[in-house]
């Protein structure tokens, strides 16, 4: 689903403009971009959780040469779903 199917739909279930839409699913992810930058959690009963983890400094190779190219550490987005959403989505089990 592309970014205007996304706001169509969003729109279109909220009985809502697609501008007011993309104003709201907008706010939405800057809102937990902002609060998982400041450490904490952002979760969605029922949908899931956002947070951030820390990946260490390491060792990768250029798979080209076989060198060692040293990585930096950073911070990763990472979202755990919650046991709803993947009751949901595997019904059978």
């Amino acid at each position: 689903m592309t970014k205007a199917e996304l706001l169509e739909a969003v729109a279109g279930a909220a009985g809502v403009s697609k501008a007011d839409a993309e104003r709201t699913v907008g706010a939405f992810f800057d809102t937990v971009v902002s609060s998982t930058k400041g450490g904490d959690k952002v979760a969605w009963p029922g949908f899931g959780s956002f947070s951030t983890t820390e990946r260490p400094a390491r060792t990768g190779r250029n798979p080209q040469t076989g060198e060692p190219v040293p990585i930096k550490a950073s911070t990763a987005m990472k979202f755990t779903a919650s046991s709803t959403l993947k009751s949901a989505l595997n019904p059978g089990r």
